[in-house]
């Protein structure tokens, strides 16, 4: 995911602390102790958490040798690369080798040109500014900019009770939306797109902080590609939030929640990709179609068209691998 770095150099508690509300990742400054006594966050400075020179190397891009050198350092970890006029093709072919370039920038849209660098943009944007309401706007951008996924519609095949077992209800600290959720499947190679609890119900109240997201043994998609069991996931982790677009944003989990319950197995198919995810048997449990509107496991029929992600194969430990493995 996209990281916001903000730089307050010369110290700034103004802009500090509303990089802080603002979610930024780390914070450049050559006074790590006031930093860290406004709120818990990674430094980058003398007696940092990262240290320049050593944990984060800065160049700017001059001509072409210096951005040779840049690509270099790249290969040794993080770099902070700053453009003379802000030009695009030394970030394109940075990016295109590394994935390890923080974009120095200046305003909203130099962070909207490198975050969409050759479409997978800069691993994360340093802003420098004394304006606060710019370090909102980029702090905003960067955390919508957290990547896409592509969506397609799978056709239900089947829909089967499978008796009682245990189900995750993943809840966020965050309030979601129509359309959002988390991508759950039984295998690796298929995911579908479950609907967070945000719509009215006369049965209980909604809770548009929680996805009711399927049985423990599933994969969840999860920040940067990989996948993780529900049954594993605990409060302080980060789970990935999709919309029917395929956009995806990070929410913080605050409470994982796994009960007794009675079950329905869901399979789909697209193309020659089969999916199935094992839900619980309930109204509140919705998928969601291929216009984005959320529909009930219980008025789920053969031959609805619901959201998915095929997947890229086997899993080891959560990242994708490239080996015969056969899930079923």
């Amino acid at each position: 995911m996209k990281e916001f770095w903000v730089d307050a150099r010369p110290f700034s508690k103004k802009i500090v602390t509303t990089a802080i509300e603002s979610g930024a990742d780390a914070i450049v400054t050559e006074e790590p102790e006031k930093v860290r006594r406004l709120g818990r966050i990674r430094t980058i400075g003398p007696a940092g958490d990262l240290i320049p020179g050593r944990d984060v190397h800065e160049i700017r891009i001059i001509d072409k040798e210096s951005e040779e050198q840049a690509a270099v350092l790249a290969r040794q970890g993080l770099v902070i690369v700053r453009t003379t006029d802000w030009t695009v093709i030394p970030l394109e072919n940075l990016v295109a080798q590394s994935d390890q370039i923080i974009a120095a920038v200046t305003s909203v849209h130099e962070a909207e040109l490198a975050l969409g660098v050759l479409e997978k943009g800069v691993r994360g944007i340093l802003l420098s500014t004394d304006d606060p309401a710019a370090v909102r706007a980029v702090g905003d951008l960067v955390k919508r900019k957290s990547g896409n996924v592509c969506l397609s519609p799978f056709t239900i095949t089947e829909i089967t009770p499978v008796g009682m077992g245990d189900r995750v209800c993943v809840d966020t600290c965050t309030l979601l939306g129509e359309g959002q959720g988390m991508l759950v499947g039984d295998t690796s190679s298929a995911f579908l797109l479950v609907h967070a609890e945000t719509l009215e119900n006369p049965y209980v109240e909604p809770r548009p902080f929680r996805v009711n997201a399927g049985a423990v043994h599933a994969y969840a998609l999860m920040p940067g590609g990989k996948t993780a069991y529900l049954s594993e996931l605990a409060g302080g982790d980060e789970v990935l939030v999709t919309d029917p677009c395929g956009g995806t944003t990070v929410a913080t989990v605050g409470r994982v929640k796994i009960e007794h319950r009675p079950l329905l197995r869901i399979r789909a198919e697209c193309g020659d990709v089969d999916a199935s995810l094992i839900l619980q048997n309930a109204e509140t449990i919705r998928l969601v179609d291929e216009t984005g509107r959320a529909i009930s496991v219980v008025e789920l029929a053969v031959g609805d068209r619901v959201l998915g992600v095929a997947g890229e194969g086997a899993r080891h430990f959560g990242f994708s691998i490239r080996e015969r493995i056969r899930e079923k």
